[in-house]
């Protein structure tokens, strides 16, 4: 698979977080010659939290995941993930798979099975061969090491074309405190509550119930902003674990928070940027809305428009589109109040097209591979930012194969 044009040009060096280790296997899921298991291993002390897709439909590994998050544990916790297959909407048979997984997984860690999370993607509706994975377990554990956290995010892969990782390191009181994820994500990317499967790893001392403040926080203003094609997974899943290895406590610490939040978008952008077929990737900023959520509707509306995005992909500096976007969102907006720029040039003021504007103007931001698009509503101080990608061939051809 052709590697995106808006790839980085290398996987980041990724620092050692002190607490917990991994490994990659191969299990034969679904794809040949490749790891397509990743196992995290956290050691005693530890706390997760997490957020989940709101998807009516999602899957097994999602439901037992919200089933033990959220109670406090003096036990490690492990996280296994799987990729060629999503086991989701499989009935019975999924939840047997998940039971049959955290069975193994205790056994070969010795974890309590209330410790046990599991994640799972790629195809939705075929029975996961979980006997796969669990063959592969002991090879696994035997493999663990602090330093296979980019291996991890290679094995977690499905339609992405490259690996995604993130990370940020902060001096509290001194001393250093340690934060990296991993991510995949490409296709059917329009989170309600993360986006596709996201693991972050901090040594940072902190409470559960702390941490899960800074998760959900943080994940409304990255991972929830961002969408490839406008549907939303039935497996998404972001666990974050703190292992509290430095000694170092950061609870009610700001740039704790802040640093969290940033790794997080840094993932977010990644997943856009790898988005099926893209080619551009795209901030929407409006400003001027009634409210924040009347600006966060009107944002996705453009970001979702399939006439927006094959637009950017045509490199046409199609401003019409950008009106009908807004027009259409359900959110409050005033035709003649509208203010639309592309990048720093004014394209359209007070519902007209600008006396300045001039199409090569427009035109030459097109070209770029990363355009903003700054809409102000003209009504109020209502904010959002939303990232996306173009739409292109590219992607019809991924998803019209993609059982294949």
């Amino acid at each position: 698979m052709t590697v995106s044009p808006l790839a980085p040009a290398a996987f980041p060096e990724l620092p050692v977080i002190e607490g917990v280790r991994f490994a990659a296997v191969a299990a034969g899921i679904k794809y040949k010659g490749r790891d397509d298991v990743m196992l995290a291993l956290l050691d005693p002390g530890s706390v997760v939290a997490g957020v989940f897709t709101r998807s009516a439909t999602r899957s097994a590994p999602v439901l037992d995941c919200q089933a033990k998050l959220g109670t406090d544990s003096d036990q490690g916790a492990a996280f296994l993930v799987n990729s060629g297959n999503s086991n989701a909407f499989t009935g019975k048979a999924g939840d047997g798979s998940v039971a049959a997984i955290c069975k193994a997984v205790t056994e070969a860690t010795k974890l309590p099975e209330t410790r046990i999370f599991t994640s799972s993607t790629g195809v939705i509706g075929q029975p996961l061969p979980h006997d796969r994975i669990i063959a592969k377990l002991d090879e696994a554990v035997s493999a663990l090491s602090r330093h296979d956290l980019a291996a991890s995010a290679k094995a977690i892969m499905t339609t992405d074309t490259f690996p995604k990782g993130a990370a940020r390191e902060i001096m509290v009181d001194g001393k250093p405190v340690k934060i990296a994820g991993v991510a995949k994500g490409s296709g059917m990317i329009a989170p309600d509550m993360a986006t596709m499967l996201v693991y972050v790893f901090t040594d940072a001392k902190i409470s559960r119930a702390a941490l899960q403040e800074i998760v959900s926080n943080a994940n409304a203003r990255t991972f929830n902003n961002i969408t490839v094609d406008s549907d939303t997974s039935t497996s998404d899943t972001l666990l974050m674990a703190a292992t509290g290895a430095s000694g170092v406590t950061v609870e009610g610490n700001a740039d704790f928070a802040t640093a969290v939040e940033d790794v997080f978008r840094d993932l977010a952008h990644l997943v856009v940027k790898d988005g099926e077929g893209a080619t551009k990737f795209v901030t929407v900023n409006v400003t001027g809305a009634a409210t924040d959520e009347d600006a966060r509707t009107h944002a996705l509306s453009i970001a979702n428009s399939p006439l927006v995005k094959t637009a950017i992909a045509g490199e046409d500096p199609n401003w019409g589109r950008i009106v009908m976007a807004v027009g259409k969102s359900g959110a409050k907006a005033d035709r003649d109040a509208l203010t639309i720029r592309f990048g720093n040039i004014l394209v359209a003021e007070k519902g007209w097209v600008s006396p300045d504007y001039q199409e090569e103007q427009g035109a030459a931001v097109m070209k770029q591979p990363e355009i903003s698009i700054d809409v102000d509503i003209g009504l109020g101080h209502g904010a959002a930012t939303v990232w996306t990608c173009d739409l292109t061939h590219g992607y019809i051809s991924i998803n019209a194969d993609y059982r294949s």
